[in-house]
């Protein structure tokens, strides 16, 4: 008896010491990537003073990208969070109609500000909602402000709520000449999507009567069609929003960019605006909603792959200049690329490296780096003309937005070759069709010259894809055997008897009745770690047959199977939807 014990008690306990190992380097990383910004935050906090412009420290190293440390416990710990968070996560619903401001979470107390009296009923409900939201909350403590500094928060943090929209809408409809209804409709608009997480809101304009305008919202990948307007109103709508861009809303035939400013919750959100032409006589407008708060760090978007983030730390932290190397980021329109890469961005110490952006757009401002807007069609505007032009402007690092083109392709591998590291996404569907989407692209004359610096430059390759995860409050706990049959276990080699989430297609409050609450990395991973004198194996299987680079020693992969076992076992995705992206 005291055998069996002990060994089932062993696990456990290796369990716990490596999630304590691996939270003491995350810690040790996070706090390195606070303090590195901190002399020069305090000095442009100073600056701004003087200038009338209040910024608390926490805001410009969040706005450096030095992430909160309580970031880090989201999933180990979760009993502390910041105000910011508690918004972002417990559902508008559950708070908003009590007059309450969330302050904080600290070791399972949730701190809030009531402008009225709450009963233990209310407040019960409040920490119901809260730990079936992810969080752990014990207690509710109510501080005591003066009324009107707590009715001017309340004002300044909750005005744009999401609940506003319908009844905002119904307003405006019953009298669309209304420009001030149309205005607020409009803000109402962006914080119901922000709040509902949206990255993106479409709005289809159309003079037809037969053709509907709806406004939809982009959720998790998925479009969910909200609000249904008349063309009249729609009309209005997307020239204020064409207005507020800076566009010139009389042309509906020319593709054209713009972009705007919005505060929601005391955040600045940057909205980009794409119109183009639609059907006859109408218009297509897409806003992508830019929120710098809802990037994932370093560590956050890694979080279930510690080898890969401590060797890309390594890599992108070189000790001396000259390191060089290339890391590729790669997959599929929508499989955010652009999110790892600014994640990588915030990684580097920007305090003692130059960072040098070319992108197109530039989504996200980033302080302390250099941003290039790439100009197509413009002489000297392009992606490799830049690069060249990047190169003379002592760069440590040079993060392309993308690879499209040979000539890219080409500048970059000698920028890489040059002693720059190089950071950049390309379109392909695996990590091992990484190579050969590159070698696509390079001119015949030179392929093999070329092939050979990628060969000695490439250090990782990272092709990842975004799955939808259950909502923790609903999912149902089922064994894996009642819900897939033999060869579906056998396909994603689980144990029959393992306990694991099913998808509740009724959903909750939490997640809109959806079942599904945001989206997760899924990796294929190269991780090339030989040194440059040993890496002619390499460059001999991309000649040859380019499947041989997984068999090479040095070579550390990460296949999409294993990290789908894994999110199934952690009860993050659906078995039946784990085993549909294996099909794929």
């Amino acid at each position: 008896m005291t055998d069996k014990t002990s060994t089932s008690e062993k696990p456990d306990r290796s369990e716990d010491a490596v999630l304590e190992r691996s939270l003491k380097r995350r810690r040790a990383r996070l706090s390195e990537g606070r303090d590195r910004y901190l002399d020069m935050v305090q000095r442009e906090r100073a600056l701004m003073l003087e200038y009338g412009v209040a910024r608390s420290t926490e805001q410009l190293l969040d706005m450096a990208g030095a992430a909160v440390i309580s970031d880090l416990d989201d999933e180990i710990i979760k009993d502390r969070a910041t105000g910011d968070q508690l918004r972002a996560v417990l559902p508008v619903q559950s708070w908003l109609p009590l007059s309450i401001h969330l302050i904080s979470l600290r070791d399972s107390v949730l701190r809030i500000a009531s402008l009225h009296e709450m009963n233990d009923k209310q407040i019960e409900t409040l920490i119901s909602i809260a730990n079936r939201s992810g969080f752990h909350v014990k207690a509710v403590e109510i501080e005591v402000w003066d009324r009107k500094e707590l009715s001017d928060t309340l004002r300044s943090v909750h005005d744009l709520s999401a609940d506003r929209c319908e009844k905002t809408l119904s307003l405006w409809l019953s009298d669309v000449d209304n420009g001030l209804l149309l205005n607020q409709f409009q803000r109402d608009m962006m914080a119901e999507a922000l709040q509902m997480r949206a990255s993106d809101i479409h709005l289809v304009q159309d003079n037809n009567p037969d053709a509907p305008n709806w406004i939809q919202y982009r959720i998790d990948g998925d479009l969910l069609p909200m609000h249904l307007l008349p063309a009249e109103a729609m009309a209005r709508l997307t020239t204020l929003l064409k207005r507020d861009a800076g566009l010139n809303f009389g042309d509906r035939v020319t593709p054209k960019d713009g972009r705007f400013g919005f505060q929601w919750q005391g955040r600045a959100i940057d909205v980009r605006v794409a119109a183009g032409p639609q059907a006859q006589d109408g218009e297509k407008l897409t806003l992508r909603l830019l929120d710098r708060a809802a990037l994932k760090g370093f560590d956050d978007l890694f979080r279930r792959h510690e080898d890969v983030a401590d060797y890309l730390s390594k890599l992108l932290s070189p000790e001396i200049k000259g390191g060089g190397g290339l890391i590729l980021l790669s997959g599929p329109t929508g499989s955010g690329k652009t999110t790892t890469l600014y994640a990588c961005v915030q990684q580097i110490d920007r305090r003692r490296r130059h960072v040098l952006t070319i992108e197109d757009p530039i989504e996200y401002e980033l302080r302390y780096a250099t941003q290039w807007q790439v100009r197509p069609g413009m002489v000297g505007g392009e992606f490799a003309d830049l690069i060249r032009a990047a190169m003379r402007h002592d760069p440590d690092y040079i993060v392309i937005g993308e690879m499209r083109d040979g000539d890219t392709v080409e500048t970059a591998l000698r920028a890489a070759e040059s002693g720059h590291t190089v950071i950049s996404t390309v379109h392909a569907d695996t990590a091992l069709q990484t190579f050969e989407r590159l070698r696509s692209l390079m001119p015949s004359e030179r392929e093999r010259s070329s092939t050979y610096t990628l060969a000695q430059q490439v250090g990782a390759i990272l092709n990842q894809r975004l799955v939808r995860t259950l909502c923790q409050g609903c999912a149902h706990r089922v064994k894996a055997s009642d819900i897939l049959d033999d060869d579906a276990i056998a396909s994603l080699g689980i144990d029959p008897d393992c306990g694991v989430r099913k998808h509740n297609t009724s959903g909750c409050d939490l997640c809109g009745r959806t079942g599904i609450s945001g989206r997760t990395l899924l990796l294929d991973a190269l991780l090339i770690t030989l040194g440059s004198g040993q890496r002619n194996s390499i460059y001999e299987s991309l000649i040859g047959n380019v499947n041989d680079v997984l068999k090479e020693e040095g070579v550390i992969v990460h296949n999409r199977r294993e990290g789908l076992v894994d999110l199934v076992l952690s009860g993050l995705i659906d078995p039946q939807a784990a085993i549909s992206h294996l099909e794929e």
